[in-house]
């Protein structure tokens, strides 16, 4: 009695597949370190705040264009070019840095409460909203640029939208001097916001 074997292609496939698991990578090398932003004007620990959901202030999420959808740094070149700064990672994307940013910022400078739109369950009669427009290097000057569209919506009262902007100079087009920079900026951006909401 004979027996035929058949080897498809699955098993004919095996070594080949074996043979490519030490050319393919599925995820990139770890960048040595991450830019964050760290606030300037911090809650005390142990303070607690206390308010109606629908008494807090909600600061939702801005929006961004396209070019800061990312977690690199933006380096505008010139008027119709940019390129992402080399070994610049941000821990989050800049929409929700920011976000926690302006956060804690409110937060500190007025006393009240403040929240995100996920904490608050969706109620926001007052809230802050926006666009992040400018989160970046800009080369010609050699200046860290945060340029921020806030709209202001407070119960009873009409919306008001403003523009925010703060640019810091940098020493060098590197990631540390830009981080620092775009840091102290963006702290900058979220006091002005603060004095204006308060």
């Amino acid at each position: 009695m004979m027996f035929s074997i058949k080897f498809g292609p699955r098993i004919v496939a095996l070594p080949l597949i074996l043979a490519l698991g030490g050319c393919v990578s599925f995820g990139g090398k770890a960048p040595a370190s991450m830019l964050v932003l760290t606030a300037d004007n911090v809650v005390t620990a142990g303070v607690a705040r206390t308010a109606l959901a629908t008494e807090a202030l909600v600061i939702q999420t801005p929006d961004v264009p396209r070019k800061l959808d990312t977690n690199r740094i933006p380096v505008q070149i010139n008027a119709s070019s940019i390129a992402y700064l080399k070994d610049a990672f941000w821990a989050d994307k800049p929409a929700r840095l920011m976000q926690s940013l302006l956060v804690e910022t409110v937060s500190a400078k007025s006393g009240n409460l403040v929240l995100n739109e996920i904490d608050a369950g969706g109620k926001a009669p007052r809230s802050l909203s926006g666009s992040l427009i400018e989160f970046g290097i800009d080369a010609s000057s050699n200046e860290a640029v945060v340029v921020y569209d806030a709209v202001k919506i407070m119960r009873g009262s009409v919306t008001e939208k403003r523009r925010f902007e703060a640019r810091k100079r940098i020493a060098a087009i590197e990631a540390a001097p830009a981080g620092a920079a775009l840091n102290s900026a963006a702290n900058d951006v979220a006091v002005q916001i603060a004095d204006w909401v308060n």
